[in-house]
């Protein structure tokens, strides 16, 4: 008997779980809810579903990881949306939010023989536009930053990329976008207020303040 091809929303799911996998420690079904926005009834029903389908397991103190299968589904479905962000952002002239949004809606449409041709169009690239690494046919790369927010006043450092929890964030996005923080830039950590729940940056001559938990969603690595 055929297996039943997997819903999108169960796609989601593996998505969101994924990358909750790769930014917080450990992936609980509470986190997944606040992800999806959905309610705590509904995210156990799928989780149950995605379970017997093979596709997740629950540890015993109640941590969600993927299986092999799972994770294969989540990313291509990565893959995809990023691909299709780098069509839209590099061939098409739409912005970073724009362009987050339209490939959450064709990412689901797109056949094998469609992202391999699109891959090819592109040159292979090797990260979306806010410089997540796009997961390969075989396995995915991984971040090599740290979260901003990690970084001591008076440090530079240089940009890898915004999460992709980050990227759903439309507001931070545009934020990132009109203070030209992007992959490759040079940001000096002037101050750290924690009790303010604030970090001051400079990106070339613009100095601005970030919130220090939108600053968790941005890896950056030393600079040169």
């Amino acid at each position: 008997m055929e297996e039943p091809k997997i819903t999108p929303t169960g796609e989601d799911y593996l998505r969101a779980i994924y990358v909750l996998g790769e930014e917080v420690q450990p992936v609980i079904a509470a986190r997944v809810a606040d992800e999806m926005g959905v309610s705590a009834s509904t995210v156990f029903s799928t989780l149950r579903r995605l379970h017997s389908d093979g596709y997740v397991k629950v540890e015993r103190r109640k941590e969600i990881h993927l299986t092999a299968k799972g994770r294969k589904v989540a990313e291509g479905i990565l893959r995809r949306h990023f691909l299709t962000e780098r069509f839209l952002t590099d061939l098409l002239g739409l912005d970073w939010v724009k362009a987050h949004q339209e490939a959450h809606r064709l990412e689901h449409a797109i056949s094998d023989e469609v992202e391999e041709r699109l891959a090819k169009l592109l040159h292979h690239p090797t990260t979306c536009p806010h410089g997540n690494p796009i997961p390969g046919k075989d396995s995915a790369a991984r971040h090599k930053g740290v979260p901003l927010a990690q970084i001591a006043a008076g440090k530079e450092v240089v940009l890898e990329c915004i999460t992709e929890g980050g990227e759903r964030d439309a507001r931070l996005l545009a934020f990132m976008h009109e203070h030209r923080l992007v992959p490759g830039a040079r940001i000096h950590v002037l101050d750290v207020a924690p009790s303010l729940g604030i970090i001051t940056l400079r990106v070339g001559k613009d100095e601005f303040a970030l919130g220090i938990e939108a600053a968790k969603r941005i890896r950056v690595e030393p600079s040169d």
